[in-house]
């Protein structure tokens, strides 16, 4: 998963992909370095350097890919730039001070939300001249509707903010190329929850109940189309116990629809095979910046990994229901302090990870999401003929 700007070759010794750093980088950068969260992609970055008064460098984040009026899939203003303004404050609270959200004209946050004007920089953009799109297009009804979703956040010394994104975006694209006729993807959400983000620096945070809100709009706004068949992929581990709240509160507000999650990818009874058969460490080898992020970094952007920079964390306070692994294992669930357990970020060892484990993994990742897609079309299909032969309380009350 790439930026995509307009003019970026332009000014290239000015701005930078924030989400390419470590962080460390991310840590190091001068207080004062503006940072920008664009609302999609196709922006004038001459314009903006000009916009910011020319700065000597500045940070673009991932494009935030939907939810904006006339982004395709528009959501409620409050819900969608409390999600946007949870991100900004992120920055903020590293002790960014020049922190912005790049968006097109004719967007006005602050008549439904109160928000700064000095937070959002406009320009105007090719979207608002284009005929109406719909995200998804109409004719991908009666498919299922992967959702994707990373974030942006340390992974260590040596791997970039972008680790989650890169992976599940990869694992999504693959699955839809198996199975096309099967399965859609939506653009990768760069954007999820860490509560731990105060232990290391350049981690972001769209906040639990925004995020909850967010993606329940998304259902909500989707299900009205007509489509009835969604899968939330997480590629970070935060995400997971948000999207499984998500899941329920669609099943209950959508009775005709089958909304799925999964643990984190290459976790199921394929991916996680696959892992015994190839890692070479020990339990606890797998869980941040470990052996197997870093083999699918090595595999996907190699240009992104700083392989002279690993440091092994596996020194995990462990006990019999409570430790560290990829498929995490025993009967209690905690969140104690990050930092408790790393002193770079990493849990896990980086160093026994090659670019072939990440291969031959990714390659059980995308077979366990065809698996999961069609489990969930089968799963639809035989609980709308049950509901259409009037099984139980539905031959009484529908």
């Amino acid at each position: 998963m790439e930026n995509s700007y307009t003019n970026l070759a332009t000014r290239s010794n000015v701005f930078f992909n924030y989400d390419g750093l470590t962080w460390p980088e991310a840590a190091d950068l001068p207080r004062d370095t503006p940072l920008i969260l664009p609302l999609g992609s196709g922006f004038d970055l001459n314009l903006l350097a000009d916009q910011l008064s020319n700065p000597p460098r500045v940070g673009l984040l991932p494009a935030f890919p939907f939810g904006w009026r006339g982004s395709g899939l528009d959501l409620p203003e409050p819900i969608f730039f409390q999600y946007i303004t949870n991100l900004l404050n992120s920055l903020r609270d590293d002790g960014f001070t020049r922190v912005y959200c790049l968006m097109p004209q004719g967007l006005d946050p602050q008549s439904t939300f109160n928000l700064q004007s000095s937070s959002f920089i406009t320009q105007a953009h090719i979207s608002l001249s284009l005929p109406k799109i719909f995200l998804p297009p109409n004719s991908e009804r009666g498919k299922v509707i992967l959702i994707p979703i990373g974030h942006t956040e340390q992974h260590g010394f040596h791997l970039p903010l972008s680790v989650d994104t890169i992976i599940i975006d990869s694992i999504a694209k693959g699955a839809v190329s198996q199975v096309p006729t099967r399965s859609w993807s939506m653009p990768v959400m760069p954007y999820g929850v860490s509560t731990h983000r105060s232990s290391f620096a350049a981690t972001m945070n769209a906040g639990g109940r925004a995020f909850e809100d967010f993606w329940v709009a998304v259902i909500d706004i989707l299900a009205a189309r007509g489509f009835d068949r969604f899968y939330f992929m997480s590629g970070h581990g935060g995400n997971t116990s948000f999207l499984v709240n998500i899941v329920k509160y669609a099943g209950e507000r959508h009775r005709r629809i089958f909304c799925a999650t999964a643990f984190l990818h290459t976790s199921g009874s394929i991916g996680a095979a696959a892992l015994e058969k190839y890692r070479t460490s020990k339990i606890g080898g797998m869980g941040h910046a470990c052996e197997l992020e870093t083999s699918y970094l090595l595999h996907l952007r190699p240009d992104l990994c700083h392989m002279e920079r690993v440091v092994d964390e596996t020194d995990f306070v462990a006990t019999p229901d409570y430790y560290m692994d990829w498929i995490e294992g025993g009967s209690l669930v905690a969140n104690p302090p990050w930092d408790d357990d790393s002193k770079t970020g990493a849990y896990g060892a980086g160093s026994h990870a090659t670019a072939e484990k990440g291969r031959l993994w990714l390659e059980a990742a995308i077979e366990e999401k065809v698996n999961h897609v069609e489990q969930i079309h089968e799963q639809h299909e035989r609980r709308e003929k049950r509901r259409n032969e009037g099984y139980g309380l539905w031959g009484k009350f529908t």
